[in-house]
Formats: C-alpha cells, structure tokens, sequence
C-alpha cells in the first residue's frame, strides 16, 4: 500500500514556473514507478511524465518536452515536477500515481493512466494568460 500526497499548486501567470512535489508513505518507495497526470475540466485524464524507479529513465508528453522536469528522491520518498514557461493550457488538476515497475514496464505502459494502481488526491494548477 502506498499513500501519495501532492502539493505545490497555485495560481500562476504565463510563462511562470511552479514546483510540484508527491510525497509517498507506505511501501518501499524505491519498488515503484512514478508519474504525474493530468486532467482539464471537461477532458480526460492524461499522461504528463513518469520517471523509472531508479530515476535513470524519463518519459515526456510531447507538450511538456523541454519544459517539464520529473525528477525523484528516493531517501525522501518523494517526487517532484519541475514546471517551466508554463502556459494556460497547462492549468489542470495534476495528480501523482505509482505502480511497480513490471506493470508498467515499456515505453506506451508507462503512460496508460488503468495500470497505475494507487493516486494522490490531486493539485490544481492553474496558468492565468
């Protein structure tokens, strides 16, 4: 069993950056892969980034590459993603999920939001124009 809890949130302007963190509470940290989603009023949840439980390999939404940063800290059970130049279309609730690393081993399983298995609660982002 894992817990995960977001912060870092807020109300921003364009081209802003903003920090969110994910703290874990539970099962071994370490054991697990880590990504953060996202989901706009009105449209479905989808993939921003994950980063291998490790934090050796990354994985980017083409709509953040170059702006986002997923990074981790394994002796402080927490992930982080750095945002960057952030735009209003980036304003959304943002979430954190875990899952083992065999369930979502490869490059398409790690973005597919049903095989992550526990969720945070969710931070609202939102990017004033």
């Amino acid at each position: 069993q894992v817990q995960l809890v977001e912060s870092g949130g807020g109300l921003v302007q364009a081209g802003a950056s903003l920090r969110l963190s994910c703290a874990a509470y539970g099962d071994t940290f370490s054991s697990y892969v880590m990504a953060w989603f996202r989901q706009a009023p009105g449209k479905e949840r989808e993939f921003v980034a994950a980063i291998s439980w490790s934090g050796a390999t990354t994985y980017y939404t083409d709509s953040v590459k170059g702006r986002f940063t997923i990074s981790r800290d394994n002796a402080k059970n927490t992930v982080y993603l750095q945002m960057s130049s952030l735009k209003p279309e980036d304003t959304a609730v943002y979430y954190c999920a875990a899952a083992l690393a065999w369930e979502v081993a490869g490059d398409q399983a790690v973005r597919e939001r049903l095989l992550y298995t526990y969720w945070g609660q969710g931070t609202q982002v939102t990017v004033s124009s």
